[in-house]
């Protein structure tokens, strides 16, 4: 049988301290040096912890992080693991579950994107305000997990008060930012020209493959959410350079010290 999220919360606690956390944390391609921010008192490989995957993509390094930053307690995933992987969208949503269960009510999750907005440039953080699931996939899909609300509201998945003090944060701290909708596919292939054209016509400012599951079981447990990416590149279509996993890591490597600013400011007004 396999085990619950709190079931592992109870394992992960007994291996490493774990003070209740004022933030759960999802550091996406690239972004994993805020890890080394934080003042670690413990940190666990994924898969030495029941029900997590390892990444096997470059940017995450896959660990389980407790500790402090800007003084307060956090738990962190460095790195995660994706649907095109081979996992279900439910396995790949597991580690919120477990930040939920190790006391995390809200969380931060970032990521990797591409610009579809005309105005974006590699290296810009865009604050995510809404998203668009086009995955095709949804982890709340089957029996209904104990605390999960059936139905989710998505009207506001993005808490509107985290995201202005993100914003806020960002300003502090003099790190520029925008803010936008992202939309999700499942890869692991980088989209078409055409495909950019349409998500453009729906109304998306970046594109990505994770974050969309991450942000619906969360608001089914009843977390409060907020979101950034990091513009590695212009999609397919709007530059005629190609699209690589390599320059979408050393864009994020570049931008990562301006995350890290605005995501420690942030955790400090928390």
């Amino acid at each position: 049988m396999t085990a619950s999220a709190a079931d592992v919360a109870r394992q992960v606690s007994q291996r490493i301290p774990v003070e209740p956390p004022v933030l759960g944390l999802v550091l996406g391609s690239g972004l994993g040096g805020l890890a080394n921010r934080i003042e670690k008192t413990g940190s666990i490989p994924y898969p030495a912890i029941p029900g997590f995957a390892a990444c096997t993509v470059p940017g995450h390094s896959g660990r389980l992080i407790a500790g402090t930053l800007a003084g307060r307690p956090v738990v962190a995933l460095a790195g995660r693991f994706h649907a095109y992987e081979g996992h279900s969208a439910a396995e790949t949503v597991f580690p919120i579950r477990v930040l939920h269960a190790l006391g995390a009510s809200k969380l931060l999750v970032s990521n990797a994107a591409g610009g579809i907005r005309r105005s974006m440039v590699p290296g810009q953080l865009m604050i995510i305000r809404d998203h668009v699931n086009l995955t095709w996939s949804n982890p709340l899909t089957g029996p209904l997990v104990p605390g999960d609300e059936r139905f989710p509201d998505m009207s506001e998945p993005w808490d509107p008060e985290l995201r202005r003090l993100l914003a806020l944060s960002a300003e502090a701290v003099g790190v520029p930012v925008t803010e936008g909708v992202y939309i999700g596919l499942a890869g692991p292939s980088y989209e078409t020209p055409a495909e950019v054209r349409m998500l453009e016509v729906l109304g998306a400012d970046a594109v990505g493959m994770s974050t969309v599951h991450e942000v619906i079981v969360a608001r089914a447990m009843g977390m409060r959410v907020a979101g950034m990416s990091c513009i590695t590149n212009l999609a397919s279509g709007l530059t005629d350079k190609p699209v690589s996993h390599d320059d979408v890591i050393e864009v994020t490597k570049a931008a990562a010290e301006k995350f890290e600013k605005v995501a420690i400011e942030f955790v400090g007004r928390l």
